[in-house]
C-alpha cells in the first residue's frame, strides 16, 4: 500500500526494484542462497522456534475464568470501556463498593473475612443465609420504609430476584462462599481450599461468584488461588433502589462510627466519586457469520486459483499444506507471545484472527513463489532461491513494516480490544515473516530441486519481455481488467482487508451509532471512550490492583450474566460506578512484601511443571524432523552436498569420462535417466551410467566370441530406457540395459544404403517394441522381436531422401514425414501392419531448393524447413498454420525448443514461447528467433487460421518476434530448457600462436601416428586444446551467458590429438556429452537429475555425416537482428 501512498511522487505503484549489486538485495540474495544450500539446517530452526512457541500454548490458554490463564477467545464481541461523561447517557445501573484489606496480600485470612462481614452487615443488614425469593409471597408493607432503616423483609422484596424495577438490586460478595455465616467462617479449617472449591458458585440471581469480582490483586499457583489482596463487596442496584440509598448512607456512618477499628480512604482520582462504564458481550450475529464466510470462502478460492496458475510445482497438495502449516504456526505463535505479554485476546470473536493474518500472508507467498519461477531452471536450486528472495525479501520486509506502522497508528485510536487485535496481528506478521523465510523457503527449496520450471520460465518470459521497438498502444486498466487480460492486483488486498477488519471490529463497539458519530469518535473529534490510570493513587495502601484495572480485568461470562440480569433483552449496558470505600483493618502490614510479576500466573506455572518435558519434547521433534528431511531428502541432500551458495556459482560444469576408449568416439546415443552409449573406432561398445557417477562396462565384454558384427551403423534407446538397438549391415542387435543381457536378434537384409532414421516406435502390447528404419532410398523397414521376416514399404522409389523425422508415440500410430533431393515432401503413417503415404503441398519451390524436415512430438506438429521460410504444418490436416520468415538457414542446423503446450478451451494445444535456432548460411552465425504473445495472459494457439480465436488466444500472425545472433557458435545445441549451448575455439592472442608454431615445427611429430601431446606450454594447455563451452539463455529481462574451458588447465584426461569434435548428444534436459577424441565430455546446465521419460528428445544415435564449410562471410546479410552482446 505504501507504494500506492507514494505514486504521486515515485509515478508508480510497483515497489521498487533494486539492482542485483545493491548491498540490501546481496545481502537477502546471500541468505536466500544459504537458506536453500542448507535446507535441513535451515527447516530444523523453523522447527526449533515453532515447537518452542507453540508446545506452551495449551498450557498457557483456558476457557476457565478464574484459573489464572490467559481466556481464549470466543464467539462474541466483549469489553468494558469507560465512557466520557459528555456523552450524556443515562445509565442503566449503579454499582456502588467497598475494599477490605489486612496485611499485603492477607484478605483470605480469618480475621479479614470476619471484619469484613460485620461491614457488609453494617451495610446491608443481615445477610446470613441470605435468600430473598422466601419472602416473595408474604406481604410486605414498603410504605414506612426509609432509605436508611430498611427492614430486611423489605430489604429482600426489593431484590431483583422478585421481579426486575426501578427499585431492584443484588450484591456480589466473596462472604457468600461460606453464606456470609461467621459460624461457618470460624470452622472453615482451610479457607483458600474453600475459596477455590466455590469458585463457580452462583447467587441467588444466577450471577457466579467468580474470584474476577470479588477479589482483587490475586495470586494463582497451579491454577488455583492461593492469595489475595482485597476483599470486594459490590452493591448493584437500579437508579430508585433505596437500598443504594441505605448503601450511600450507611458508608458516611461508617466512617466515624468504624474510625477505631479501620484506616478508611475513599479513592477519588481527578476528584471524581464515580465514572461511568459500558460492559458489552455481544454474540456474533447472522450477519458477522456470513461476512466471514464469505471472507474465507473468498479467500480460499482465490487461494485455489492462484495455486491451481502455478505449473511448476511438484505437489501442489504439498505446497497447499506448506502454506497453511506456515500461517497456523505463526498464529500460534503468536497467541504464545501475547500470552507471555498479557494481551487480553478474548475481546474479539477468535474467527477473525486467521482471516486477516491469511490475506497479508498469501502475498509474500505468493510474490516469493512467481519470483522463484521466473529464474532460469538451468541455475543451481540455490542460485535460484538466492536471486528470488533478494529481488522480493525486502520488499516483504518493507510490506511487514508498513503494516506494523498502521497497526501501530491504529492501535492508538481504536477501542481496547481491538487495539489487542493490532498487537496480535503486528506479531503475527513477524512471525509470518519468520517462518517465511526459513520454513517455507526451505520447503520450497525442496519443491524446486525435485521440479523443472520450464513451462512457467517461458511464460514468465513472456510476460516480462518488451522490447522498445514493440510499444503498443497504452491501454487502461479497466480495459484490460474487463477483457479478462489481467487480474485485480493482490498487493495491497491484505493490507486492505487488514485495515477494513479493523474498522468493522470498532464498528461493533459503537452499536448503532451513526456514520458520521462514528468516524469522528474513530478521529477522536468526539470520543466515545476515554482513558483512564490504571495506577492507585493511594500510595499508603499500595494496592494490589487499582479499581480501575479491577474493572478492565472483568471476564466477559460475569458481563454477560449481568446483562442478562439488568437488561434481559440487550448485549451491552452502561454502570454509573462509584469509586470504591477503602477499608484497611487497624494495624495491618501493607509494605510491599511480593512484587508484581511480570508475566502471567500460568507462565510461572509452565516453568515450575512442564520444563523438563517442554525440553525433551523439543529435542525430539527437532531430531524427528531431521530424520525424517535424511530419509525422504536423501538423495536431494547428497545433489545439493557439494553446492556452496558462492557469490559467482557458475551454472556451467564439465565431467570427463575417460578411460574409455583408445580411439576417437565416432557415434554416441543417450537417453534420459542417464544412460549414454559411446562407440569408437577401436570397436568399444562402452554404456555410461551419468547418473551414477560415470559408471560403465563394455558391451560384450565377458564374452568368448564376439557376437558384435562392426561397422555399428546406428543405436537407438527406447522411452522407457529398458533396450538398446544396435543396427549392423545385417541385422539388429537387442541389449536389456535393466537386466544386462542380450535379447532376440533381429534380422534385416543388407543394403548398401545408409541409413536417415533409426528409432523405437512405443508399443504396450508386446514386451520389446518394434522398430523402425528408414534408409535413404526411401524404404520404410519395422523390425519386431517375434517376427522373422521384417516388413517394408517404399516411401518414394523414384529419389533419395535427404532428411526425415518422425512421430512415434504410444498410443498413436506412427507417422513419417521426408523430404527427397528434387523438394518433394511425402507423409507416411503406419496403419496395422502397413503404411501408407501421400505428399504434402509444400507450395511453389525453386529448382532443387534443399527441404529439411523436423518433428515436433509434443505438439503433434511438423516443421518444413527451406531456405527463407520454416512452414508449422499439422499432421493430421497437413496444412500449414504458419510459415515463419528466416535468414538464410544452413541446412539440417535448425533446432526448435518451446514451452510446456497446454490444451485450450477450443481444443487446440497452446505455447507461451515457440524458439527457432539456426545457422546463417552465409554468416555461419547462430540466429535465434523467439515468438511470443503480444499480450498478457494470451497463448499463441495452433488452431485453424481461418477459424475465429477466442480471447485468450494468439493467432501467430499477431506473434512478437525477438532475435539475437551469437558470433562463432561452433558445435551446439538447444537444450529443452531453453538454453543454448555449445563448444568453440577460444581466439588466441598472435603472439602465442606464432611463437607455439615455431616451437612445434618438427617434421618428425607431424602424422596421425604421433597424436598424444607434445610438453605443453608454461601454462599447461595447447593451442588443440583450447576449446570453451558457452552458455546462453534469455528469461524476460534477464540473460545469462557464461563460459566455460571444455579441459580444466589442473586435470590431463588423456585425450588424443584432436583439430575437430566428435559426435554431440543429449542426455537430460540440461545435459550435453560430446566426443573430444577418445574421451567424452559431459557438459551439464544447472542441476540435471536424469528422469525417466523426460522430453529431452536425446539424440538419435545417428552417425554424423561431413559437410562443406564455406569459407569466409559473405557480403549477403539478412535482416537486421539483435546481437548478442557477450559474443
Amino acid at each position: 500500500m505504501i507504494w500506492y501512498i507514494l505514486y504521486p511522487f515515485r509515478g508508480t505503484t510497483e515497489a521498487p526494484v533494486l539492482a542485483e549489486t545493491h548491498p540490501i538485495r546481496v545481502a537477502f540474495a546471500r541468505y536466500g542462497r544459504y537458506a536453500a544450500s542448507h535446507v535441513v539446517t535451515t527447516l530444523l530452526v523453523s522447527v526449533a522456534v515453532a515447537a518452542i512457541l507453540i508446545y506452551p500454548f495449551p498450557f498457557l490458554y483456558t476457557t476457565d475464568f478464574v484459573s489464572g490463564a490467559s481466556i481464549l477467545p470466543e464467539y462474541a464481541w466483549t469489553d468494558t470501556l469507560p465512557l466520557h461523561d459528555r456523552n450524556r447517557v443515562e445509565p442503566d445501573v449503579i454499582m456502588r463498593s467497598i475494599w477490605v484489606h489486612g496485611n499485603y496480600f492477607q484478605a483470605l485470612n480469618r480475621n479479614v473475612l470476619l471484619s469484613a462481614l460485620e461491614l457488609q452487615d453494617e451495610l446491608l443488614g443481615p445477610t446470613v443465609n441470605f435468600n430473598p425469593k422466601r419472602h416473595i409471597a408474604d406481604e410486605v408493607d414498603v410504605t414506612n420504609s426509609t432509605s436508611t432503616d430498611l427492614t430486611p423483609v423489605q430489604r429482600d422484596a426489593y431484590h431483583v430476584a422478585n421481579g426486575l424495577t426501578n427499585e431492584s438490586w443484588f450484591f456480589q460478595s466473596p462472604l457468600q462462599y461460606w453464606s456470609c455465616s461467621a459460624d461457618h467462617i470460624e470452622r472453615d479449617n482451610d479457607i483458600i481450599a474453600t475459596a477455590n472449591e466455590r469458585k463457580s458458585q452462583p447467587t441467588s440471581v444466577n450471577v457466579t461468584l467468580r474470584h474476577s469480582t470479588v477479589f482483587s490483586g490475586k495470586r494463582f499457583q497451579d491454577r488455583y488461588l492461593i492469595a489475595a489482596d482485597a476483599l470486594v463487596i459490590t452493591l448493584v442496584h437500579l437508579r430508585d433502589s433505596p437500598v443504594g440509598h441505605q448503601w450511600q448512607d450507611r458508608v458516611r456512618g461508617l466512617k466515624n462510627s468504624m474510625a477505631d477499628k479501620w484506616d478508611i480512604f475513599d479513592y477519588s482520582p481527578s476528584g471524581k466519586t464515580s465514572e461511568l462504564y459500558e460492559f458489552q458481550f455481544r454474540p456474533m450475529s447472522s450477519q458477522d457469520v456470513l461476512l466471514l464466510g464469505i471472507a474465507y470462502s473468498l479467500l480460499l478460492v482465490y487461494f485455489l486459483i492462484t495455486l491451481s496458475k502455478l505449473r511448476a510445482v511438484k505437489s501442489k497438495v504439498g505446497l497447499m499444506v506448506t502454506v497453511i502449516a506456515q500461517i497456523v504456526l505463526a498464529i500460534l505463535s503468536s497467541f504464545t507471545i501475547c500470552a507471555i505479554l498479557k494481551i487480553d485476546l478474548s475481546r474479539i470473536p477468535r474467527l477473525g484472527y486467521p482471516v486477516v493474518i491469511f490475506c497479508m500472508s498469501l502475498e509474500n507467498i505468493f510474490r516469493l513463489i512467481n519470483a522463484v519461477i521466473i529464474t532460469p531452471s538451468a541455475d543451481s536450486t540455490s542460485s535460484r532461491i538466492g536471486q528470488a528472495f533478494g529481488e522480493t525479501g525486502y520488499v516483504a520486509l518493507l510490506s511487514v513494516a508498513q503494516n506494523l506502522v498502521l497497526l501501530g497508528i491504529l492501535s492508538r485510536i481504536v477501542s481496547p480490544g481491538v487495539s489487542a487485535f493490532c498487537t496480535f496481528a503486528a506479531i503475527a506478521l513477524i512471525f509470518d515473516y519468520f517462518y517465511l523465510s526459513t520454513f517455507f523457503l526451505s520447503v520450497l527449496s525442496v519443491d524446486v530441486r525435485r521440479t523443472e520450471l520450464s513451462d512457467a520460465l517461458a511464460k514468465a518470459s513472456i510476460r516480462s519481455q518488451r522490447s522498445a521497438s514493440d510499444i503498443q498502444p497504452r491501454q487502461t486498466w479497466m480495459d484490460a481488467l474487463l477483457q479478462g487480460r489481467i487480474a485485480m492486483s493482490t498487493r495491497i488486498a491484505g493490507t486492505i482487508i487488514m485495515l477494513g477488519f479493523v474498522l468493522i471490529a470498532q464498528w461493533h463497539f459503537f452499536e448503532n451509532e451513526s456514520v458520521v458519530r462514528a468516524m469522528s469518535r474513530l478521529v477522536h473529534i468526539s470520543p466515545k471512550y476515554k482513558d483512564v490510570s490504571l495506577s492507585s493513587p493511594l500510595t499508603e495502601v499500595h494496592q494490589g490492583r487499582s479499581p480501575a484495572s479491577w474493572l478492565g480485568l472483568q471476564d466477559h461470562e460475569t458481563a454477560r450474566e449481568l446483562i442478562h440480569v439488568v437488561k434481559p433483552d440487550a448485549h451491552s449496558y452502561i454502570a454509573r460506578v462509584f469509586h470504591p470505600t477503602i477499608f484497611v483493618l487497624k494495624g495491618s502490614d501493607r509494605k510491599l512484601s511480593v512484587s508484581e510479576p511480570w508475566f502471567s500466573p500460568a507462565v510461572y506455572d509452565f516453568v515450575r511443571h512442564q520444563s523438563a518435558s517442554f525440553m525433551v519434547t523439543v529435542l525430539v521433534i527437532t531430531a524427528a524432523v531431521r530424520l525424517l528431511m535424511n530419509y525422504l531428502l536423501w538423495d536431494e541432500l547428497a545433489d545439493s552436498g557439494g553446492a556452496g551458495g558462492t557469490e559467482a556459482e557458475s551454472l556451467l560444469s564439465v565431467r570427463t569420462l575417460n578411460r574409455g576408449h583408445a580411439l576417437d568416439v565416432a557415434l554416441l546415443s543417450a537417453c534420459s535417466d542417464g544412460h549414454l552409449v559411446s562407440i569408437g573406432l577401436d570397436r568399444v561398445i562402452r554404456i555410461w551410467d551419468i547418473k551414477a557417477d560415470g559408471s560403465n562396462y563394455v558391451l560384450g565384454e565377458n564374452e568368448h566370441v564376439s557376437i558384435i558384427p562392426f561397422p555399428i551403423l546406428a543405436v537407438c534407446i527406447d522411452e522407457e530406457s529398458h533396450w538398446l538397438a544396435l543396427l549392423t549391415s545385417d541385422r539388429v542387435l537387442l541389449w536389456n540395459l535393466l537386466e544386462l543381457r542380450w535379447g532376440p536378434i533381429i534380422r534385416a537384409e543388407p543394403d548398401r544404403h545408409k541409413p536417415e532414421a533409426f528409432f523405437f516406435v512405443p508399443d504396450d502390447s508386446v514386451r520389446i517394441p518394434p522398430l523402425v528404419l528408414i534408409r535413404r532410398d526411401g524404404a520404410i523397414i519395422e523390425l519386431k522381436a517375434e517376427q522373422e521376416t521384417p516388413n517394408s514399404y517404399m516411401l518414394t522409389a523414384e529419389s533419395s531422401i535427404v532428411s526425415v523425422s518422425a512421430l512415434a508415440e504410444k498410443g498413436f500410430p506412427a507417422q513419417v514425414m521426408a523430404s527427397t533431393r528434387e523438394g518433394e515432401v511425402r507423409l507416411a503413417t503406419q496403419e496395422g501392419s502397413s503404411w501408407t503415404s501421400i505428399a504434402v503441398d509444400v507450395g511453389n519451390l525453386k529448382d532443387r531448393e534443399f527441404v529439411s524436415i523436423q518433428a515436433l512430438p509434443e505438439l503433434g506438429f511438423f516443421l518444413i524447413i527451406r531456405s527463407h521460410t520454416v512452414d508449422l504444418v499439422d499432421s493430421q490436416t497437413l496444412r500449414a498454420i504458419y510459415t515463419f520468415k528466416v535468414d538464410p538457414i544452413q541446412p539440417k542446423s535448425m533446432k526448435c525448443f518451446h514451452s510446456r503446450p497446454r490444451k485450450m478451451r477450443c481444443g487446440s494445444v497452446a505455447l507461451w514461447s515457440f524458439t527457432l535456432a539456426y545457422l546463417n548460411t552465409y554468416t555461419r552465425d547462430l540466429v535465434v528467433q523467439t515468438y511470443s504473445p503480444q499480450q498478457e495472459g494470451e497463448s499463441l494457439c495452433f488452431c485453424d487460421p481461418d477459424s475465429p480465436t477466442r480471447k485468450t488466444c494468439c493467432p501467430w500472425q499477431r506473434a512478437r518476434e525477438s532475435r539475437r545472433v551469437i558470433k562463432n557458435p561452433g558445435l551446439w545445441d538447444a537444450l529443452p530448457s531453453g538454453i543454448m549451448v555449445g563448444i568453440r575455439r577460444k581466439p588466441m592472442a598472435k603472439s602465442q600462436t606464432e611463437s607455439y608454431h615455431n616451437h612445434q615445427a618438427h617434421p618428425q611429430l607431424n602424422g596421425l601416428r604421433r597424436r598424444h601431446h607434445a610438453t605443453p606450454p608454461t601454462n599447461g594447455h595447447v593451442p588443440q586444446d583450447n576449446w570453451e563451452v558457452w552458455m546462453f539463455s534469455h528469461f524476460g529481462k534477464q540473460e545469462t551467458w557464461e563460459t566455460l574451458p571444455l579441459c580444466s588447465k589442473t586435470e590431463d584426461d588423456g585425450h588424443l590429438f584432436v583439430t575437430n569434435l566428435g559426435p554431440m548428444v543429449r542426455i537430460g534436459r540440461a545435459s550435453l556429452a560430446v566426443g573430444l577424441s577418445n574421451v567424452i565430455k559431459v557438459i551439464m546446465v544447472g542441476n540435471e537429475r536424469f528422469e525417466t521419460g523426460d522430453d529431452s528428445q536425446p539424440g538419435d544415435g545417428m552417425p554424423a555425416l561431413g559437410s562443406r564449410r564455406r569459407k569466409g562471410p559473405s557480403t549477403l546479410r539478412g535482416k537486421p537482428t539483435a546481437h548478442c552482446s557477450h559474443c
